[in-house]
């Protein structure tokens, strides 16, 4: 019995095993398109091609800060004897702010003082010395001339004038380095007393009465304190390489700071770095980052919305009082480089790279740069075909389109797979049912109409 039951069971075995292996195939064709790839429609989300308002955006984070902030740092060491300020007092040029133990520089203006005491008698008995010695050396020539004396004695007396105009002109330039030893001395006095540079705020004071502090002098100093203008503020910003030659000086920006969430900022690009700020230099992460300076120009009441229609310019919104801005404010910055209106735009996700050859891209990366062209793919007739466009510049949602397009076509926007990879030219495509748009959406969509 067992004989004749072991063909059955390995018959069974075998057909069971190509069983699913043939459908094992199919569901891998079926997944990698080897299959049903050319009869069955493609589910496609589309959307008509529009014309709008485009305004190319350069976005950056960055800090508020004064545009004019001094620090002020101690030209002689010592111990702070007075402060006359506090962080936050509005103070005026010249005013005192502080005063530095004057014991020490006094004393060396005394030391000065005697040392050119000194200098002065000793150019005084210089002065007597030559004096006599001229007189000695003009008797001598009139006895040597009439030849009462050698010339030994004549020349003798010619060397002893000679040698005491040498030490008065010698005393002369020692009182003028004491002179100039009691002015810098007198100079280091005065530096004891801390007068503010320039008109403004006390934004920041680090030191305290008591505290010693080190002069210029000697190395970099201590920082005392900052006088800024607080009331001229501006947004410090740092722009990628890849984006800074976007921006140009003139340029507008919507600002927004974090403190102040119901308030919008109008700004303008004031100044951008020549040389560039390198982080993880030497390393495949390696960042070039260009400062750039934004002043802030006025305040505006900010819509309900939670996220700025794009492209708004602040001055369309009610303006407002500036409010009060302290230096290391977050903000965010929108700079406005280009902008170009009532074009032809479609969603930035229809844009897609295909080979001009059709098919795969080639393996070199430079052939391959000359053989890849940007397309999109309209609906017509039940079928995507494709269009090669030349574009523009863009915003966050969609791009400009300078050829390729008429303006009446409904151009594929999704899903991303199918406009990235499954899409060819003559794919067949069926449209997915819209969606009603959430309020959110209809609102940024009413905001977003040119």
């Amino acid at each position: 019995m067992a004989r004749t039951s072991s063909p059955t069971r390995k018959l069974l075995l075998w057909t069971g095993s190509a069983f699913g292996a043939v459908v094992l195939l199919y569901g891998l064709g079926r997944i990698f398109g080897w299959f049903g790839s050319g009869s069955e429609a493609i589910e496609v989300q589309v959307e008509r091609v529009s014309r709008r308002d485009i305004t190319q955006v350069v976005s950056a984070a960055g800090k508020v800060r004064p545009e004019i902030e001094v620090k002020i740092t101690p030209d002689v060491s010592g111990e702070i004897i007075a402060l006359y300020v506090k962080e936050g007092d509005r103070v005026r040029q010249g005013q005192l702010l502080a005063r530095i133990k004057p014991d020490f520089y006094q004393a060396q203006v005394e030391q000065s003082e005697a040392a050119l005491n000194q200098m002065r008698a000793l150019l005084a008995q210089a002065r007597a010395q030559l004096l006599k010695a001229e007189a000695d050396w003009k008797r001598s020539e009139s006895l040597y001339r009439a030849g009462a004396i050698a010339e030994a004695e004549y020349e003798s007396a010619r060397a002893q004038y000679e040698s005491a105009r040498a030490q008065y002109e010698s005393a002369q330039f020692q009182v003028k380095s004491a002179e100039a030893r009691l002015r810098e001395a007198q100079s280091n006095l005065q530096k004891t007393f801390i007068y503010a540079p320039i008109s403004g705020t006390i934004s920041q004071l680090s030191v305290e009465l008591g505290e010693r502090v080190v002069g210029t002098s000697q190395m970099a100093g201590t920082e005392m304190m900052r006088i800024a203008l607080l009331e001229q503020m501006e947004v410090l910003v740092d722009i990628n390489e890849n984006d800074i030659v976007h921006v140009s000086l003139g340029d507008t920006a919507l600002i927004e700071i974090d403190a102040y969430p119901r308030m919008a900022f109008l700004g303008q690009v004031t100044n951008i770095a020549n040389s560039p700020q390198t982080s993880l230099q030497g390393t495949v992460e390696q960042v070039t980052n260009y400062p750039v300076r934004i002043r802030i120009l006025g305040a505006f009441q900010r819509p309900n919305e939670a996220v700025l229609p794009v492209g708004i310019d602040p001055r369309e919104l009610p303006p407002a009082p500036m409010p009060q801005l302290r230096p290391g404010m977050s903000a965010t910055v929108d700079i406005r480089t280009q902008t170009v209106r009532d074009v032809l735009a479609v969603p930035i996700q229809s844009v897609t790279v295909r080979s001009r050859k059709g098919g795969r891209a080639p393996s070199d990366t430079a052939r391959a740069e000359e053989e890849l062209e940007r397309v999109v793919f309209v609906v017509k007739e039940g079928k995507a075909r494709q269009r090669p466009v030349e574009t523009g510049i863009n915003d966050d949602r969609y791009i400009q389109i300078l050829s390729g397009l008429q303006g009446d076509e409904e151009v594929i926007t999704g899903p991303f797979r199918a406009v990235s990879r499954l899409l060819q030219d003559g794919s067949p495509v069926r449209i997915a049912p819209r969606t009603p748009p959430s309020t959110e959406a209809r609102a940024a969509s009413r905001n977003e109409q040119p």
